[in-house]
């Protein structure tokens, strides 16, 4: 940890750079947090790794030495020059500067897919914009093998949770409908320069082959999620029927008895296949 320190401080130094908070920057110095990300990925030559938000490299390093192709996608044209300066020896780094939320990840995971046996994701994201980085990866249905990322321990609990738990919110759904997690490590805020606020955890997402649920709809029923968990303090009756999921309050109480649900549940009780019965019901 003292040696990632010394270099991190020696980079800023040289480079004359503080981080950036309103990128959410925080540099991450612990070897051994840097060991499990690594690890847990399970990288090998024959895999690309698409690295999100590399900052200054730290992790970079570790990745270039495991994988076939490392693929960093910094928004910081401060970091371009390090990064650039930092791995010019390795012919197996590409740097693009792009705002991961616009880059067209489609097309390069196409093109790298022809050379290589799969592509994953490892990152430490920033906390500002994890749910939508998350969320980018998940819905465009990209090729994806797995997605090995830090984020902030509240979100990371939230993601991991399972449908109906307590945890669970609308974005709990969306993650175990494409793929399966699992939690890796705590990360303590001391593990970064500068400390954040929170503490975080790592966690690894699977992408499944196949849904845990067959729905016609799968639109209708993320819209159904996020409206029920948008007023999760009320019943899902009250929240759906407000939303106009439900065009009438009579029309959701049928649905709901033809379900076997309780008038009076809230969201986070329900499994995802409830969800997706009640998104077939309104479809028929």
């Amino acid at each position: 940890m003292e040696n990632i320190l010394q270099e991190t401080n020696f980079i800023l130094k040289k480079y004359n750079i503080k981080a950036n908070k309103s990128l959410g920057q925080n540099f991450l110095i612990d070897g051994e947090v840097i060991n499990s990300i690594v690890e847990a990925s399970n990288i090998t030559r024959n895999d690309v790794v698409i690295e999100i938000g590399p900052g200054l490299g730290t992790l970079t390093r570790f990745l270039l030495e495991k994988a076939g192709k490392v693929i960093c996608i910094e928004l910081d044209t401060r970091m371009i020059e390090i990064l650039q300066d930092r791995f010019k020896l390795y012919n197996n780094f590409e740097l693009c500067n792009e705002d991961v939320l616009k880059v067209d990840l489609q097309s390069i995971i196409q093109k790298e897919k022809q050379s290589f046996k799969a592509v994953k994701v490892v990152a430490n994201l920033p906390y500002y914009i994890t749910t939508p980085i998350i969320m980018k990866l998940l819905e465009d249905e990209l090729q994806l093998e797995s997605i090995t990322v830090m984020v902030q321990k509240e979100v990371a609990e939230r993601l991991i949770a399972i449908p109906g738990e307590k945890e669970a919110g609308a974005i709990t759904y969306s993650v175990y409908y494409y793929a399966s997690s699992e939690k890796i490590a705590e990360v303590p805020r001391t593990s970064f320069v500068p400390a954040p606020k929170v503490d975080s955890e790592v966690i690894k997402l699977n992408l499944r082959k196949e849904p845990p649920v067959s729905v016609c709809d799968t639109k209708l029923m993320f819209k159904i999620i996020k409206n029920a968990f948008m007023q999760r303090r009320k019943t899902l009756l009250n929240s759906l029927t407000n939303a106009k999921i439900f065009s009438t309050k009579e029309q959701g109480q049928k649905i709901m008895k033809e379900l076997n649900l309780n008038e009076n549940i809230r969201a986070e009780r329900l499994t995802l296949q409830n969800f997706a019965d009640i998104a077939e019901k309104l479809s028929n």
